[in-house]
Formats: structure tokens, sequence, C-alpha cells
């Protein structure tokens, strides 16, 4: 080997312990290709596939999630993939009027004979990307003054939280009730943004109170003394200590868009002819379906909403659990007890 491509002693050396023990250290001197990716047939794992398998444990970590994350996934499936699948107008009117279910309609029809499974199938879709697209709009208004507010601090701080103060010291569903009623139009896009107009304040103080406290830190002073720009510091150095906040948030946020938004629907705020299970709520209300006995017209609706609203709570109260280990209540898996077990045995015999 010609002397300028030696490696260093200090390297030769921990190159051959390192081969002992069934490793090898890999430095830039060294171009060999060891391991998996050096067997045929095996490469390096992926960044996409890292990704995924740590997405996959953060769902099956906490049995809460897991249930809440399937319960969520189907329902979004079934908006997906479900008007595709029923070829029927929700709005489609018949002769056959409050029939039971069978075999011909699913879930039975109404007073006015559509049928209820697919008033539900595309009541899903509208209810379940309407309900997530204004929590994801709730969550970055709330996200952007909460992060102004706290960092700016000073006349901004005092500005905004007057304004924020004075949202919410006013109820939200009364506000809410007189938007919607005097809005010049009604529909899904009237709901929306009344939601949005009084779902920002709880979650913007909260952003704003955890912003205040990380301002000062040794690592957002650093960024300054480095002549990081605002934009970059918000972003790249407080925000990503904020992810577990504001994706409680955005959980909490989707669950009072969807709630709220049957709630106006039922009580008559939204568009009739809008096909969610808010106006399914609201038409079985106006036909006397309980009175009826037509049962399959209102509690499959009530049910989705229940069963949404459950799962996003799971998902919430689950992923607080595995952040703050003071609030975990399941029993740790078998892997992880062995785990601590060895590590507390090496302890004991390192002691010794």
């Amino acid at each position: 080997m010609p002397e300028n491509q030696k490696q260093p002693e200090a390297v030769r050396i921990a190159d051959t312990v390192a081969t002992d023990m069934g490793t090898q250290i890999d430095s830039p001197l060294n171009t060999g290709v060891v391991g998996a990716a050096a067997i045929p047939g095996v490469g390096t794992p992926s960044p996409v596939g890292g990704r995924l398998r740590d997405f996959w444990r953060i769902v099956t970590v906490n049995r809460k999630v897991t249930i809440g994350f399937f319960i969520i996934v189907f329902f979004v499936l079934v908006s997906i993939f479900g008007p595709l699948l029923v070829h029927q107008d929700p709005n489609a009117l018949s002769n056959e009027t409050l029939m039971p279910p069978s075999a011909q309609h699913w879930l039975g029809t109404t007073q006015t004979g559509q049928d209820v499974f697919a008033q539900l199938v595309y009541g899903t879709q509208s209810s379940i990307f309407w309900g997530f697209l204004t929590g994801v709009a709730v969550t970055i208004i709330s996200l952007v003054i909460g992060l102004a507010a706290g960092y700016f601090g000073g006349v901004v701080d005092d500005i905004i939280s007057l304004f924020t103060n004075i949202f919410i010291l006013i109820p939200g569903l009364p506000l809410a009730l007189v938007l919607a009623a005097f809005f010049p139009f009604k529909g899904l896009i009237t709901v929306s943004l009344v939601i949005i107009i009084t779902g920002w304040p709880w979650n913007a103080r909260v952003i704003r109170a955890q912003t205040l406290s990380m301002r000062n830190r040794d690592f957002v002073e650093s960024a300054r003394a480095n002549g990081e720009n605002i934009w970059r510091i918000l972003f790249s150095e407080i925000l990503p200590n904020e992810i577990s906040i504001i994706m409680a948030g955005l959980i909490g946020a989707v669950i009072s868009a969807i709630v709220t938004s049957v709630g106006l629907q039922f009580i008559g705020l939204g568009k009739a002819t809008d096909v969610t299970w808010g106006t399914m709520l609201y038409l079985a209300q106006n036909g006397d379906a309980l009175f009826l006995g037509a049962w399959w017209w209102i509690i499959p609706p009530g049910l989705c909403v229940a069963f949404v609203a459950a799962a996003l709570s799971l998902i919430n109260y689950g992923v607080d659990e595995v952040a703050n280990p003071k609030l975990r209540s399941e029993p740790q898996p078998k892997k992880v007890k062995a785990k601590l077990a060895a590590k507390a045995e090496k302890n004991e015999k390192a002691v010794a």
C-alpha cells in the first residue's frame, strides 16, 4: 500500500478491535462496504421506511392511540371510497317512504323515500372533510397569533392578548349562533367560517404561554446571536419544541369543528340540501323520526359523530400518556420489561 494511503495507527487499531467484536468502524479513509449493504439482495434501509416504522411505532405504542387511529382510518376510507361505491343520489326521492332496513335499503329510507345509507356515506365525506379542514385552519390561525404574541411581547402582545381575551370572554356557542344566523348565505362554508372565527382563541393562548417560556432560552439567544432572522427562529427553533401542544390543539380543534358543525346544522343554521350528519339529524327531527319509530333515520348519523369524537379523544389521551410518563396507566410491553430488567441487572453487576 502506498505511504499516502496508509491508515493512521489509531484508526487501524480501532478497526482491528472492532472487527474482533464483529463490527467495523467507518472512517473517512475506509471506503469498503460493510454490513447489510454488502450482502447481495439486501440494501440499506431507506429514510422513508424508517419514518414509516417510527410512525407505526407511535401508533401501536398505546392502545388508546391504536383504537382511535383505526377508527379514524375507517371513516377516512369511507369518505374517500364510499361515494365511488354507492351509485345512488342521496337526495333522490322515491315512493318507498319510511322503509325499515332491508337488502335493498341497508339503513332504510326517510320520510320522502331517500336512502339513508347513501346519505350516511356522502354525509361522512362532507363531515370528515370539512371537520378536518376547519380544524387545521383554526390551528394555523392559533399558531400564528400565539407565536407572534409570545415572541414579540410588548405592545404586540398587549394588543393580541386584548383581542384574544375579548373572544374568550364571549361565549363561543351564542356567538356562533348569532354569526350563522346573520350570514347572508348558508352552507358548509358559512358553518366553517363561523367555527374558525370563534374557535381560535384558546389554542392561541396556550401557544402564547409556551412561546413566552421559550423565547429567552439559551438556544433561542444563540440563534439571535448568530444573526438568524425572526421567521427562522420562530419556525425552526421554537415551533419544533411545541409540536406536542400543537398536535393536542389540532385534535381538539377537529373534534370541536365536527361537533359544532353538526350542532349548528341540527338547529337549522346549515343548508338543508347539503348532505352531512348534521342535516340528516335536522331532517330526522323535522320529520318526527322518533315519534314514527324510524330509529334507522336518526341513530346512524348520531353514532358516526360519537365514534369520530371518541376516536379523536382516545388519540389525544394516548398521545398525552406517551408524552407524559406520569399519565401512563397501561402495562408495559414484554420487550420493554425485558430490556428494563436486563438494564437493572447490568447496573447491579457494575456496582458489584
